[in-house]
């Protein structure tokens, strides 16, 4: 019998109203939107009454998104799931580490609070955007960006799915090309080319914040990473580095999935907004068990079958 992986949702996963439900069903939930709004107050009110547009604002996406992850983890914690590894998918990543205990609460979303606003800098300072190609595979994707100019996969979500990002008139030749290799493009509702070069200005300010006293502990179980799909490392100073360089490199997920497969995770239940990661391990794991929890019905549901 395999082992439970938490998959903690990233940037653009997003929606009114989340986190609401939970809050109001399970205590420990509640108490880490209470956290939430210690650090950032309006934090709560942003996931349960906040528009679309609002949450689609990066310093609002971040902290709104960590908090109703890291909820929705809590919440499972409190019924006895103890995940033997968690992996999350871009600014997932801290809140899996702060789960794991790289970060007390308070510490991780101080951290996405300003992982946030130096990402959103970023995107200001260097326009871009990104785009889902789907129905072709990775190589080819990485070819067709090449020719493109100025566009760089950097999300390798499933076998058949990569995002690119890139400048505006990179993304409009991919397109073109995409069109042409029998493939499909997708405008995705971004404010930036994140995880790519684009993004070295906030990896530089995000490594100078972690060094000033706030690098990421040692976890208690393995977080996975992004950027090397391999678990966080015993040093602190590689831990640093990879945290911050993370925002400005490829999320190599279809990796990250195949590497928790390795080590004998049958099961994934993803925290946080929507079922976008569950999605992605059906088409990469086939034979995986892939469960979603955000409301006290799918929790509820999570329970159950685990103890099936």
């Amino acid at each position: 019998m395999g082992s439970v992986a938490l998959l903690f949702a990233g940037q653009g996963a997003q929606h009114p109203g989340m986190g609401a439900e939970l809050a109001a069903a399970e205590s420990a939930a509640k108490a880490v939107f209470d956290a939430a709004d210690e650090v950032r107050p309006g934090t709560s009110q942003q996931c349960f009454e906040g528009t679309a547009e609002e949450l689609a604002q990066t310093a609002n996406t971040q902290p709104c998104v960590f908090a109703v992850d890291l909820a929705c983890a809590r919440a499972l914690e409190a019924h006895g799931v103890h995940p033997a590894a968690v992996a999350g998918f871009s600014l997932g990543e801290v809140a899996a580490l702060t789960f794991a205990g790289a970060y007390t609460d308070h510490a991780g979303f101080e951290l996405v609070c300003r992982r946030a606003a130096f990402m959103a800098d970023a995107a200001e300072r260097h326009p871009g955007s990104m785009r889902a190609v789907v129905k072709l595979d990775a190589p080819t994707v990485e070819q067709l960006a090449a020719e493109a100019g100025d566009a760089w996969p950097v999300n390798y979500n499933s076998p058949q799915q990569t995002v690119v990002a890139g400048t505006p008139e990179a993304l409009e030749r991919l397109d073109s090309l995409v069109r042409k290799a029998k493939g499909r493009s997708m405008k995705m509702a971004v404010s930036g080319a994140f995880h790519s070069p684009f993004m070295a200005d906030a990896a530089q300010a995000l490594d100078s914040y972690l060094a000033d006293g706030h690098e990421p502990g040692s976890p208690s179980i393995p977080v996975i990473a992004n950027r090397t799909a391999e678990a966080y490392p015993a040093d602190a100073a590689s831990r640093r580095e990879l945290l911050a360089e993370q925002v400005a490199s490829p999320v190599q997920w279809v990796r990250t999935l195949h590497e928790l497969e390795r080590r004998g995770i049958d099961t994934f239940v993803e925290v946080g907004p929507g079922k976008t990661l569950t999605g992605l391990v059906a088409r990469t794991l086939p034979d995986a068990r892939a469960l979603c929890c955000e409301t006290p019905e799918q929790l509820g549901q999570v329970l159950e079958a685990l103890e099936a």
